[in-house]
Order: structure tokens, then sequence, then C-alpha cells
């Protein structure tokens, strides 16, 4: 087992409406057009973890969960890896419920995205001043 912790940070802007995806971004802005963002200016982006980390996540074997908690409040987001998970993006990491693989995906075949997430998790991921804690764990 691997974990990666992790801080990122309320918006005003967030509205977890996402049907397929959940995404955590280390960009500073965001519009309400990003409905699966639920936490900016990440500290970490899917490029900067480790060699290890990498080769599990492309694994279909690997079980990968997110779990992010906010004033009390905690949602976790379980998938898998997968053999095209390269972990490429210095900006972004999406967590998806399909199978698609992109240089932005964590994970796939999750069990949630932004709009399953609680809306009293979500009301407290709006407040700017919110610290978002992460964790990213990898289990084969």
């Amino acid at each position: 087992m691997q974990r990666v912790q992790f801080k990122a940070y309320g918006h005003e802007n967030i509205v977890g409406k996402h049907k397929t995806t959940v995404e955590l971004t280390t960009e500073k802005h965001l519009t309400k057009q990003g409905s699966c963002i639920v936490g900016v200016c990440a500290d970490i982006a899917l490029s900067d973890l480790g060699s290890e980390i990498k080769r599990l996540a492309s694994k279909s074997s690997t079980k990968i969960t997110l779990k992010m908690s906010v004033e009390g409040y905690s949602e976790e987001v379980s998938g898998t890896g997968s053999p095209g998970l390269q972990y490429l993006d210095s900006t972004s990491m999406v967590a998806r419920k399909s199978s698609y693989e992109c240089g932005r995906t964590v994970m796939v075949n999750a069990d949630k995205a932004a709009s399953d997430l609680s809306r009293e998790f979500v009301k407290r991921l709006r407040r700017p001043d919110a610290v978002i804690d992460c964790e990213l764990v990898f289990i084969t």
C-alpha cells in the first residue's frame, strides 16, 4: 500500500455537479463551468508523484481511493488503475466513472463523480478559506 497526502482549497465557484468525473486542480481560478472541480490550489499534480506510485497506477488490479475531508465532512472516491494511466499532467487529477484514460486521469471506473458527493460536503468546499485534506491510497 502507498499513500500520498496533500492539501487543496475551496473556491466560491465550486458547484460539484458533473455526473461522470471529479477533479482537483493546482490552478487558482475557477469558473462555474468547471462543474467537476471540487478543489483548487492543490499541493501536487499527477506529474509530481513518484515512479512507484505511477507503476501501481498502471495496474488494473490496483484499487485507488481519493479521500477528502473538510470541516468535519469526508468523502471517498474509489476506482482502479489501468495500463494507460501515465500520470503526466502538471495541473490536475481527474477521477472518472468511465474507463477513459489520458494524462489527467488519476483513476478509472470510479464509484462517484462530483454530483454524487454529499451536498453538505460540497457546500463547505465553496468557502474560499476551506482547507481540504486529501489522501490518495493505492492498494494492490
